[in-house]
């Protein structure tokens, strides 16, 4: 799906159609990511928040293959990652927040992970969450991902990221005006 026919916040028909068949497929073949949910109660969620919707376009046109995850039965939200393999190619050579984009002064990158993502209307996945979907599956073994890094951190200049290496999931710091074209981040959505 190509950004270029996204309208803002919104989605055609065609697009919507599109984006249900691929959501669904990926859905039933991975149904260990989601035992007990059903894909028509996620769609009917779905068909009722275009916004959501358009976000989901966005994690899936940037390579971040969203699918189902849980269901918080409190607000009867269905939660959304990225399970792409790798860390979403189309959101790679970013620094972690835009504080950090200003900070930089030469070879700044594109964009930021966090402003990235608020763009999108996603989240940047919290090491808990990332350490979840890796009892999902095996990810990020090439790649990294940034996660959100705790504001004291932060306020010394440091950031935090994962991957998977070794059959282990390891957590790591880097400061945050980093960037580097193996890491993006891994985003959730809860609808």
């Amino acid at each position: 799906m190509s950004k270029k026919t996204i309208s803002k916040k919104g989605l055609s028909a065609e697009q919507q159609k599109e984006l249900f068949n691929v959501l669904k497929t990926r859905f039933e073949k991975n149904m260990h990511r989601h035992k007990g949910i059903e894909w028509a109660n996620v769609q009917a969620r779905l068909e009722a928040d275009s916004e959501k919707l358009w976000s989901l376009n966005e994690m899936e046109s940037t390579g971040g293959e969203p699918d189902v995850v849980g269901h918080d039965k409190k607000t009867a939200e269905y939660i959304f990652y990225d399970c792409s393999a790798e860390s979403p190619k189309g959101r790679r050579s970013l620094c972690y927040d835009d504080e950090a984009l200003e900070e930089r002064k030469e070879a700044k990158p594109d964009g930021s992970a966090i402003g990235m993502a608020a763009s999108m209307g996603i989240e940047i996945l919290t090491e808990e969450e990332y350490r979840g979907l890796q009892e999902l599956g095996k990810f990020d073994l090439k790649t990294s991902s940034w996660v959100i890094t705790p504001p004291n951190i932060r306020k010394l200049g440091g950031s935090l990221f994962c991957d998977r290496r070794y059959d282990t999931v390891f957590l790591y710091h880097n400061g945050a005006i980093s960037y580097y074209a193996a890491r993006g981040f891994r985003g959730s959505l809860r609808v």
